[in-house]
Parts: structure tokens; sequence; C-alpha cells
């Protein structure tokens, strides 16, 4: 596997753990840690005397900015490694651009003191939108990966059925994932005491948005991963391909075991460490989808393996450019 696919998918592993850590943020209450200030932390370059909550966000916003550099690294790799035009550059170009939207964010929720204790619907808002991003910051750092490991060029030309097919778990997940993220932001403000106590609090009138959005996440959650299972059967028949197989099978796997950890999770009141493993879940479905529609909607070719790898190229053989940095 060339260099270069190794660095994007390393990377991708890596945004994973950074967005679980920064969920750790969200559930510990730790996102004041550094006071209405960014970038720097209570107005000091090196925070001192720092609380844990303090140390918590500055490690977040360490993590977050190196991500931000990785992923600058990752676009001019890509510009120097591939010629003009090519999809590489153009899936990192995007890459880094969410990323920039996603500092941004990140960059407002501080500023405008949508941490801790808020539960204004502009926070709500904040993290919905904050979900999606990441979810194509995930998106497009994959085909990055994929497409540099010898993954071909998306063609869905006389394609409707598979893209529909695909493209329906695809905005259900979207759905989900921003439902959830508003969900979880109601599980660290509203905790109940127990199972039968977060279901009164659910269906209680006049309860917060939050809490009630907590009896309507597991439906949607469970309607997307049957929608998952159905078209990934779905695209087997039309697109019968070893990679297709697999990126399935492993979409359809993975979207029942994020429906048990989601069952796991109400049963355990949402403890930090479960809350982490659910939406880790939720990126690797989001991935395997992801790598489904690729593999379903890309160029037919007569080598359809998931483990087609473009051979390692060296400078005179990448057009009009270096090998990498």
């Amino acid at each position: 596997m060339p260099r270069f696919a190794r660095f994007a998918w390393g990377l991708l592993a890596y945004d994973v753990a950074v967005v679980a850590w920064g969920a750790f943020v969200r559930a510990t209450g730790s996102g004041a840690g550094c006071g209405r200030h960014w970038p720097t932390c209570n107005g000091d370059i090196v925070p001192h005397a720092p609380r844990i909550e303090t140390l918590i966000e500055v490690s977040h916003r360490l993590s977050s900015g190196t991500a931000f550099v990785l992923t600058a690294v990752l676009l001019v790799w890509a510009l120097r490694a591939y010629p003009k035009g090519h999809r590489i550059r153009g899936s990192a170009a995007v890459a880094m651009a969410l990323m920039a939207g996603e500092a941004l964010i990140g960059a407002g929720l501080v500023l405008f003191e949508l941490v801790a204790h808020n539960a204004s619907m502009t926070r709500a808002l904040s993290m919905s939108v904050h979900l999606v991003s990441t979810f194509l910051l995930l998106a497009s750092m994959t085909l990055t990966a994929w497409w540099a490991s010898g993954g071909r060029a998306l063609d869905p030309r006389g394609q409707r059925a598979t893209g529909l097919t695909v493209a329906v778990p695809l905005a259900g997940m979207l759905v989900v994932g921003a439902s959830g993220a508003v969900t979880a932001l109601g599980d660290t403000l509203f905790p109940s005491a127990s199972v039968a106590a977060g279901l009164a609090q659910d269906f209680a009138p006049g309860a917060h948005l939050f809490v009630k959005l907590r009896a309507v996440h597991p439906v949607l959650a469970i309607a997307t991963a049957a929608a998952i299972v159905v078209a990934s059967t779905v695209v087997r028949a039309l697109r019968p391909t070893h990679a297709v197989e697999v990126a399935s099978r492993a979409a359809a796997g993975l979207a029942v075991a994020q429906v048990c950890a989601g069952v796991l999770d109400v049963a355990l009141r949402a403890p930090v460490w479960m809350q982490l493993v659910h939406l880790v879940l939720a990126d690797c479905v989001w991935i395997a989808l992801v790598l489904t529609a690729a593999t379903c909607l890309a160029r037919p070719s007569t080598q359809a393996s998931l483990g087609e790898v473009a051979k390692p190229r060296g400078r005179q053989e990448i057009e009009g450019a270096g090998s990498g940095l």
C-alpha cells in the first residue's frame, strides 16, 4: 500500500479518536474548562494551576489542532503526489475545508458559551451541525484513503437504483446522528436515577426537548439500522463484487452492533464510557456505509476486489508531481 494511503487511513483512525475525545469533553461538562476564551485558555497560552476540566479541554484542543495540521499535510501531499484534476486532490481539499469548519464550530461553541450546562436550542442546533460536519469530514477522509488504496472513481451513470439504495441509509445516518447528538446532550444535562425514572422524564408533560428526543432517537436509530441491513442485501444483488460484499456486510453488522450498544446505553443510564462506545460505533457504521457507496458506484472493472490496491509509484510515474513529502 502506498505511503500516502497508509497515512490517510491512519489519519482517519486518529480523527475518530479525536471525535470520541470531543464527546468526552461534552459528557464530563468540561467544555467551559478554558472559560470564554479561544484559542487561549482563560486568557493564557499555557493555563496556570489548571483544574481537571481545564486539562481535559486543553487536551482536546491540542488533539484537534494536531488533526488540523495532519489534514493540511495530507492536502499538500495529495497536491504533490497526484496530477491536476485527480479525485484524491479534490477529496483531500474537501477534508481540509471541513476540518477548518470544524475548528470554527468548536471556537463558536466556546466563545458563545454553548458548553457545560447550557441547555439552549442554539446549542442543540450547533451540536447537530457539528455532528453532520464531522460525518462529512469522515466521509471525505474515507474516500481519500480508499481511492489512494486503489479504489476506482465513482461513476453513477446507469446506476440509479443502486444510488438510491445507498442514499437512503446515508441520509438516515445523518438524521440519526444529529438527533443522537442532542439526545446525548440531554443525557448529560438531565440525568435520570433509573431507567423507569428516565422513561417518566421522557413522557412527562412540559419535558425539555432534549429529554423528549430520548424517546424519539431510538426509533429513528432502529429504523435506520433496518434500512442499512436491507440496503446491504439489495446492493449485493445489484453489484455482486467482493468489494461490495465485504463493505456492505460490515455496514450491516456494525449497524446491528450499534443498536445493541444503544440498548445497553439506555439500560446503563448513559455512562460516559458507553456514550463513547456508542459514538465510535456510529462513526464506524458511517465509514462502512461510505465504503459501500464507493464500491457500489465505482466505475466497473474486471478487477473488483476489496484488496485491489494501486501499486506504489515512483516519482517518474506520477504525472507532473513528486511522490510525496
